[in-house]
């Protein structure tokens, strides 16, 4: 079978990503690439064509798909052109500024029937994949809650991030992630409230904290909470803390790290209540949060996952030889971007929002 012939708008941080798993990718021919700023091909790998202009690019007839990794705002306009040009479409996150660009880029992709998907790869992401484990085998019970952080250790956002009008801000830029984990990891539940309190802790235009809670009809809050300025003296050679936690009346699982160490921890027996005598622990009169007696907290491995973000194009592959369906759908990248609609309402009125 001939390779996908693909080529790549942007040579940025995500365009060298794309560059070094593409470039000797099984049914994947790549290109070359183009940016805005001659000066981003300089490192191009030997072979691989240099575009002069985004629009040499999208118009070279032996492009097939076009992945488009430039800054957020250019995302409405490239896929515009690109489905235009009869070429199917990769797009980075977030697909879109706002909603309504989405409809603009659906509408354009349909009339010139060409195929259009989002590059959702954390869904992939083995720390994810391990936490969704958990929670679909059911072996937690009736779970109560998910929780989800992410924290940069004085950290900071980094060139055009910083920026408002190029669609910077962590919630764009990871928030896009970790919601769209939450909802995938929860399909066909419907998410009923979301609160959301979205700072600017050192910048002056771009949210680089947030948390958002999120109730569902199934009765299990989500809390997603990510923060770039974590001052912590821990660090060691890691430059994040990245956890999990799932909550059940059967157990929980805590799960940390990108590559993830953590445990199933279940309970032998609950402490008995015992009405009118107090328990004196080193916690103080109460045996809620003393220290559990020997033996009482049992635990278990975490479940095995075989994940990586090349099972994206693996995907992709098989969807353009009619072999399976995309994994990423826009229907389920349009429910995100209408959730971050509701997040930024949330923070801007400090009140919860109705959501579905």
């Amino acid at each position: 079978m001939e390779p996908i012939k693909i080529g790549i708008i942007g040579h940025g941080f995500m365009g060298h990503e794309h560059e070094k798993m593409l470039s000797d990718f099984p049914g994947i021919r790549l290109m070359g690439f183009s940016d805005r700023d001659p000066s981003q091909l300089a490192d191009v790998r030997p072979g691989l064509k240099q575009y002069q202009s985004n629009e040499e690019l999208i118009n070279d007839p032996e492009v097939d798909v076009v992945l488009i990794a430039a800054n957020n705002n250019q995302h409405r306009d490239l896929v515009v052109q690109a489905a235009r040009a009869g070429k199917d479409i990769i797009c980075e996150k977030p697909v879109a500024m706002r909603l309504q660009q989405l409809d603009e880029m659906e509408a354009v992709c349909r009339e010139n029937n060409v195929r259009f998907t989002v590059h959702h790869q954390r869904r992939f992401d083995p720390d994810f994949r391990t936490a969704k484990a958990v929670y679909d085998s059911g072996t937690l019970g009736d779970v109560y809650t998910i929780k989800s952080s992410l924290y940069g250790f004085n950290g900071n956002m980094h060139d055009w991030h910083v920026f408002i009008s190029e669609g910077g801000g962590m919630l764009y830029d990871w928030g896009v992630h970790l919601l769209d984990q939450i909802l995938w990891m929860l399909p066909g539940v419907k998410l009923k409230t979301v609160y959301a309190d979205i700072r600017n802790v050192i910048n002056f235009e771009v949210d680089d904290y947030f948390k958002i809670l999120m109730r569902f009809e199934n009765g299990i809050t989500a809390e997603v909470e990510l923060g770039t300025y974590y001052l912590a003296d821990k660090v060691q050679d890691k430059w994040f803390e990245r956890h999990w936690f799932v909550g059940g009346n059967k157990g929980t699982a805590y799960v940390d790290g990108f590559e993830p160490v953590g445990k199933i921890v279940r309970t032998s027996h609950l402490l008995e209540n015992v009405s009118g005598q107090r328990t004196m622990t080193a916690a103080g009169p109460t045996r809620s949060f003393g220290p559990a007696p020997d033996g009482t907290i049992l635990t278990e491995s975490l479940p095995a996952v075989d994940t990586c973000h090349e099972n994206y194009f693996a995907n992709y592959v098989r969807v353009w030889h009619g072999q399976e369906e995309f994994l990423v759908k826009i229907q389920e990248t349009r429910r995100v971007l209408r959730l971050m609609d509701a997040v930024r309402e949330s923070g801007r009125t400090g009140k919860s929002v109705d959501f579905e």
